[in-house]
């Protein structure tokens, strides 16, 4: 404290967050019910005493605002914030916490679990009522200014149309944590540079990261060995999470992100973000104060009538108050911030349906959305739903606004079931193979509106899926009652791993059937990255704390699983290179040329319409009329056959005579051999002549008639 204090003004009270200017940094800090807010400068991130104490005195719309003259980029703050502790009205105000700045565009590492964060005393019997004096700013992370400025060298985003879009979704360090990514840099931002020749091969459009915002995790989990892997527990809405930085220097994490985005756009791939905006890391009444809480709990979290708790639509303790007009404005500033600032292409939203809650019901007009639907920047990225969360009326796939599209959680139990071979499924396999218009052909929506997925982080990964009869969680800690029980998996004659080549072969082959049915489908495919080479969890179906072999890429699978590898990548290249199964709108079922054959059409083994009621029927074919499609004018005539049967026994299916002439091809078959399996070239297997197709139990068949001339 003996250093010469800095010249401090009145600032503005716009924009939120610690801005870099000429000769100083603004400071600005929303908090409606503080009685006081004092801004604290360090020298080091570890420093448990500050340098200089700013009390800030000016207080413009309910933001406390300040200019420090002679600081800059690189600066280390937080604050403290004053006011009453009333936990009985919702106001938890204490001085003796040090507060992370809502809108810190970097934090250096995290609160240590040896120091107590809370608001309260935890010995005391009045809990959470009680407080807690002791100061915790040895054992707290801090803020950094940032400056925004990088060397984008040009970049543009890809802006791919959403209906050709495929995503791969992944944990960025799980992506070359592992020893046998052999990266430079494993488990960060820059690691991810060294996988991009392998996505571009592969052929995926778009990433999808699981959370990178900064997070803080749980307490107990470190007692037990464990970690918030997956890192659902956000601290910082704009601030890149520094455990995927080299740590080279404090907020190395912002240039490096922004590194990363630069080369996988160089290369076509988008970036989109797994965003959190639910809930806070802060969890409930007994929850830490790391920041929010301690700023203006009222206004950032929806409290119960009885102001002391918390209303919980997440199941981790707290819920965003997206009633509250400062809540969205975060969220807006949070989002606009990874657009502008960061280059992201788009945003999947975890739990969506907690953010259009009103008065705690969901409303598709809600405010959150509105925003968002007049917004210039954010209506014209991706933007993409998991479309509930844990209240009572929280299932909403179908029902949010045109805006977004949706995690389509019907398809994935549907495919599921039709693969395991489940009675009853064939009505709705109509529905999810061409793009849910049931759930989005009645508001103006599209196929692409639905996000199609077998599997995804949360859940058993491809392999598991049918290695596995039942969850195996128990290395969480939690007895293996954590996860879901209901995962329409099978194991096909032994639980997990086995020797038995009868058995490996047919889970191979189901596993082609699930990424040919996900790449045939309506709608944007989502593959769970590693699926494609067998990414194991050792049935673990709730990885969410594994930070180590459990989670990270085995790349030594890609070698030994090369052919699933190839196959993967010849039906994306199948599907990027034929529009039928990318369609941008519903199919109609007319007969538009007057031709017989409508644009789709749909056949048991015999040509007849198939039986949808019969609850034992498995198995079903359609025709899609190329010269019925849109893009038939762009010279794409071909007619496509598709045949799947997941039948026990082999089926013969009779093959339409179309009046497009020409032979019949073989693009897709799960049940040969690799190198047959699958083309990538339409005409490498043609099928003179031939009138009928045995289809193999338990497999898809797709087949291809060029157009005269084509």
């Amino acid at each position: 404290m003996s250093r010469e204090k800095r010249r401090v003004t009145a600032g503005n009270f716009f924009p939120l967050g610690a801005t870099p200017g000429e000769g100083g940094v603004n400071f600005a800090l929303y908090s409606k019910y503080a009685d006081g807010v004092d801004l604290l400068l360090f020298d080091k991130p570890s420093d448990a005493i500050p340098y200089e104490v700013i009390h800030i005195k000016n207080k413009t719309r309910f933001v406390w605002h300040c200019f420090v003259e002679g600081i800059g980029a690189g600066s280390i703050y937080a604050y403290r914030v004053r006011g009453a502790y009333m936990p009985e009205w919702g106001l938890r105000f204490n001085p003796n916490r040090l507060l992370i700045d809502p809108y810190a565009k970097a934090i250096t590492g995290k609160f240590d679990s040896n120091w107590c964060h809370l608001g309260y005393d935890s010995y005391s019997s009045f809990a959470d009522l009680s407080f807690n004096s002791k100061d915790n700013a040895g054992g707290s992370p801090k803020c950094l200014v940032i400056d925004d400025g990088f060397d984008w060298e040009g970049d543009k985003p890809p802006r791919i149309p959403m209906e050709n879009t495929i995503i791969y979704e992944v944990h960025l360090k799980s992506l070359t944590a592992h020893r046998s990514s052999q990266a430079k840099n494993p488990g960060t931002y820059l690691g991810v540079i060294e996988k991009i020749p392998y996505l571009e091969n592969l052929g995926i459009t778009s990433v999808e990261f699981l959370p990178v915002h900064h997070c803080q995790g749980e307490d107990f989990l470190p007692q037990k060995g464990l970690t918030n892997f997956w890192g659902y527990n956000t601290l910082g809405f704009f601030a890149p999470d520094s455990r995927y930085s080299t740590n080279k220097y404090p907020g190395s994490q912002v240039e490096e992100f922004k590194q990363m985005v630069k080369a996988l756009h160089k290369a076509g791939i988008e970036v989109i973000l797994d965003v959190v905006y639910n809930h806070t890391c802060e969890g409930n009444e007994r929850g830490p104060s790391y920041s929010f809480r301690g700023i203006d709990n009222p206004t950032y979290y929806k409290l119960a009538p009885e102001r002391r708790y918390y209303m919980d639509y997440t199941g981790c303790g707290n819920s965003l108050n997206f009633d509250e007009p400062q809540v969205i404005k975060l969220v807006m500033d949070s989002l606009r911030f990874w657009v502008e600032v960061m280059h992201v292409d788009g945003f999947r939203f975890d739990l969506a349906s907690t953010l259009g809650r009103e008065q705690g019901r969901f409303d598709v007009v809600s405010s959150f959305f509105t925003a968002i639907h007049q917004d210039p920047v954010l209506s014209r990225i991706k933007l993409i739903a998991e479309p509930w969360d844990i209240a009572w009326d929280s299932y909403q796939v179908g029902n949010f606004p045109i805006d977004w599209a949706e995690w389509n959680g019907k398809y994935r139990d549907c495919i599921r079931k039709f693969v395991k071979g489940d009675s009853g499924i064939l009505p709705e396999m109509g529905y999810r193979l061409t793009g849910s218009s049931d759930l989005y052909g009645d508001d103006g929506r599209t196929p692409y509106h639905s996000i199609n997925f077998i599997t995804c982080h949360d859940g058993f990964s491809l392999n598991d899926l049918v290695s596995y009869a039942n969850k195996h969680n128990e290395a969480n800690l939690e007895n293996n009652r954590d996860g879901n029980d209901t995962n329409q998996s099978w194991n096909w004659g032994a639980e997990g791993e086995t020797t038995d080549p009868q058995i490996n072969n047919l889970r191979k082959r189901l596993v082609k059937n699930f990424f040919t049915i996900l790449m045939i489908s309506q709608g944007v495919p989502m593959i769970l990255g590693g699926d494609e080479f067998l990414r194991t969890q050792k049935g673990n179906n709730n990885a969410y704390c594994q930070d180590n072999e459990t989670s990270h890429f085995d790349w030594s699978l890609v070698r030994k699983n090369n052919d699933m590898v190839e196959f993967v990548r010849k039906v994306i290249a199948l599907r990027k290179r034929i529009p039928h199964f990318r369609r941008s709108l519903f199919f109609t079922g007319q007969d538009i040329d007057l031709d017989s054959f409508k644009d789709i059409n749909w056949y048991n083994e015999n040509l007849s319409v198939p039986d949808w009621n019969n609850l034992e029927n498995r198995h079903i074919a359609f025709l899609i009329d190329g010269s019925e499609l849109r893009e038939s004018s762009q010279g794409v005539k071909w007619d496509i056959m598709v045949f799947l049967n997941f039948h026990w026994e082999d089926k013969n299916f009779l093959i339409p005579e179309t009046k497009s002439g020409g032979i019949w091809y073989r693009l897709i078959d799960t049940s040969l051999p690799a190198g047959q399996d699958a083309s990538e070239d339409e005409k490498a297997f043609p099928l003179p002549l031939q009138k009928n197709y045995l289809v193999t139990q338990r497999s898809v068949v797709v087949l291809l008639k060029a157009k005269h001339g084509d």
